[in-house]
């Protein structure tokens, strides 16, 4: 018999709550076979347990719910991830050359603090000078 998990089992799994599991689902990240009354009762599958985990590794990379979901479902099985593969990198690329545009700019910024940061303790120093000379005199 084929695994099967609850939402509750696998939002206490993956530290998730129950609705971020249900939007996962509405993105369509997930699919759910229902049962009960009125399909209330969510059954998840292997397929979805490992689709949260690569949506949440996704995430922790900087990608959209969109982007995880355009890898995901290029996925047709394990012996052929080409396609899969292929559309994570260009993703990947993106999302590299973004970060390293804000790297470029943040060390921009922290040389500009710097600057400021030595003329205002020389500002400083001149000032406390002059106190002190004004003192002495």
């Amino acid at each position: 018999m084929a695994t099967t998990y609850t939402i509750s089992d696998l939002a206490r799994e993956f530290d998730l709550t129950t609705r971020a599991m249900r939007f996962y689902e509405d993105m369509g990240l997930l699919q759910p076979q229902r049962e009960g009354p009125g399909g209330r009762n969510r059954i998840y599958s292997a397929r979805d347990r490992t689709r949260l985990k690569l949506t949440l590794r996704a995430k922790r990379l900087g990608l959209s719910l969109t982007e995880a979901k355009e890898i995901i479902d290029t996925y047709e099985g394990p012996r052929d991830t080409a396609p899969q593969l292929k559309k994570f990198l260009v993703i990947l690329e993106g999302h590299k050359r973004q970060i390293e545009e804000q790297m470029a700019d943040l060390q921009a910024n922290l040389e500009e603090i710097k600057v400021h940061e030595k003329e205002s303790r020389s500002l400083l120093a001149k000032a406390e000078k002059l106190v002190t000379s004004r003192k002495a005199s």
